[in-house]
Order: C-alpha cells, then structure tokens, then sequence
C-alpha cells in the first residue's frame, strides 16, 4: 500500500477533520502495516456534561453507562481497552457462529419465545411467535422500536432500556410492530435478547463462552465487558478491545474462520454472515450483524464493517486482504469519520490495485 496515502490519513485525523478519533490501525494480509493513536483530554472534552441529567447520563453519575465519564468511556479505566458500541453487535453474532460451528447452539430458526415462559411475556401475538433468532440477527425483529431518534431523546427505546433493571424483559415485553423478517428496522434490544437466549441455549454465559473458544484461542488476553444491572452481559454495545485484537476477529473472517490451521468458525457460518439478508438503504445490505457497504463499479464489491456508536468502524476490505480498524468518540453532534470515505481511501491506497 501507498505510505504517502495512509500518512494523508493520519494527517486529516491529525488536524481534527473528523473530530475525536482515538486510533487508526491498518493490517494487509495479516500484518500490521500503520498503527496511531491520537490523544484527547476527554474529562475536558465532556466534563461538563457527565453530572448532567441526560439520555447519555440516565443513570448515577458514576456509572458505566453514562457515556460522558472518562473513567468508563471510551477507555475503561483509561488503559488501551476502547469501547466498541454496537460493534459489540457483530463479536456476538460472531461467538454466536462459533457455537454453531461446535454443535452448542440451535439452529437460528429456533423461535424466540422458546427461551421465554410465555406465561411472563406480555404482548404476545401471532407475529412475536413467528420471531425467531435469526430474526434478531438480522434486525429484522419487527418489534416496536425507536432507536431512529437522538440516544438524548426520552423516546429512544435502547436509551429506556439501559436506564431500565432488566433489560431483557424491557425488549420482549414490547408490543410487535410489523411481520417479522419484513423490514430492517435497527434495535439494540433484539441484539440483548442473545445474550438470554445463548444462556438458555447452551447453559454457559456468552462472555465466559467467548472467553473460552474465541478470544483465548486468538491470543486476545485483555478486555472489558460491561453487564447489564440484572447481571447478563451486554451484547449490543458493552466490550472493550484493543484496536490490535478486535482486528484478529475481523481477520478471522476474513480467513474464512480458519486461525492458525484451526476452523474456530465454519466457512458456511461466515458466507452467510457476510452475505446480503436485508436492504438497509442504496449500497447498504445488512448480514448476522454485519455491515455491509458497496464500493467501487463492480455491484458485488462489498466492504464487510461494524458500527458503534462514537465513530467505531472495523473494516474488512476482502478484496484486498486489508482489515482497517478506526476509533472515536464522537458522542455530540460534529465532525465525525464516514465508513464509506474510510473504505474510498483505504482501497486507493492499494498500490498493485488493478
């Protein structure tokens, strides 16, 4: 790749273009070939926000779920671990395929309800017993659910949930809006389920699953998960990771599940994560949490991403072998960094690019 073009990158972030970006790590067939971090005073940056009463502050002002304190955000306890948002959404669906692939998970076309008693869920019609897991890993739950406004706003359903108990019940008791499978409609919530549904499922919690048959066999030695107050893990926006290690979940799908020789995810399981199930808008498809983005002429190109909240954008541009992982903290409204420009420069960048 290009040096003069990934230093033009780092350059822009340098200049603060895109806001609060806390780091550009960029491999190339599996070797790192530029890493920065780029430091910001945050408990100056959102001081003065972090005892305001707020949707990013519903809690204590301690708590780890008010996103304006340094202590919690983006850093845990300001070591190199950074919150990955929603990016949590797709590890989980990754572990998800790792018990797949190892024969402790049920198929995706189980029924939701089948984890729940009935008897406990309110709402119960028709279309929440046609929903099933593979509904939730699509977002295409069809659960009534706003999340479309600001995570400020008093109506933001994922905001309602994290200032609630327990958040699965929060999630299930909804009413259903629509069929499910129908539509794409984004809800954290219908990630939260999983984290239910996986104990249900397989007996064990998903962090000390992942812990096991994802991260160790990966070498990924430190990181931070936050739990919900009722003690499940958060699997729609609560880890931390270093840029590093997020970065060998993502080359692992781009080995097609395959570490060092070991299938730790079935070829089949990753083809169907990275493949189209739904229409988010033009050039935008959705998989089993993934994100996935159209670039250049050819309509099949997809660059395979996450998302989190603040500027969160682990890349994987297949075509390339390149795995890019970008972090921000953006949380007010500003400039920030758009995936698809990150994509555009990433793959002009590519010297041998025909």
């Amino acid at each position: 790749m290009n040096a003069d073009s990934l230093k033009a990158i780092d350059d822009l972030i340098s200049s603060g273009r895109y806001g609060n970006i806390d780091a550009m790590l960029i491999t190339r067939n599996g070797k790192i070939i530029y890493s920065k971090t780029y430091a910001h005073d945050y408990a100056k940056i959102y001081g003065d926000s972090m005892n305001k009463k707020s949707g990013l502050n519903s809690l204590d002002p301690s708590s780890q779920y008010n996103y304006y304190n340094p202590w919690w955000h983006p850093y845990y306890r300001r070591s190199d671990l950074h919150t990955l948002q929603s990016v949590t959404k797709t590890i989980t669906s990754v572990i998800i395929g790792v018990a797949r692939t190892r024969g402790d998970f049920p198929d995706i076309s189980t029924p939701v309800l089948s984890f729940f008693d009935p008897s406990e869920v309110k709402n119960i019609d028709e279309r929440k017993r046609k929903l099933t897991i593979k509904h939730l890993l699509t977002m295409t739950a069809g659960i009534d659910w706003n999340e479309s406004v600001p995570y400020s706003h008093p109506l933001n359903d994922c905001t309602n949930m994290e200032a609630s108990f327990d958040w699965t019940k929060y999630v299930i008791d909804k009413p259903m809006e629509s069929e499910p499978g129908q539509s794409f409609e984004y809800n954290s919530g219908a990630t939260q389920l999983l984290s239910h549904i996986f104990r249900k499922a397989t007996g064990r919690d998903i962090e000390e699953y992942a812990n096991e048959y994802l991260f160790s066999p990966l070498g990924i030695q430190q990181y931070y998960w936050k739990r919900t107050p009722m003690g499940p893990p958060d699997t729609e926006g609560g880890l931390y990771l270093r840029a590093e290690d997020l970065a060998k979940i993502f080359y692992l799908f781009l080995n097609e599940g395959n570490w060092n020789g070991k299938q730790l995810i079935s070829k089949e399981w990753v083809k169907a994560s990275i493949t189209p199930s739904v229409t988010v808008g033009q050039g935008t498809q959705y998989g089993y949490k993934w994100w996935l983005y159209r670039y250049g002429d050819n309509p099949s190109s997809y660059a395979w991403a996450g998302s989190g909240f603040g500027g969160q954008w682990p890349v994987v541009i297949s075509e390339y072998n390149i795995v890019a992982v970008f972090y921000g903290w953006n949380i007010v409204r500003g400039p920030g960094l758009r995936v698809m420009e990150t994509i555009r420069r990433l793959v002009n960048a590519v010297e041998d690019r025909r």
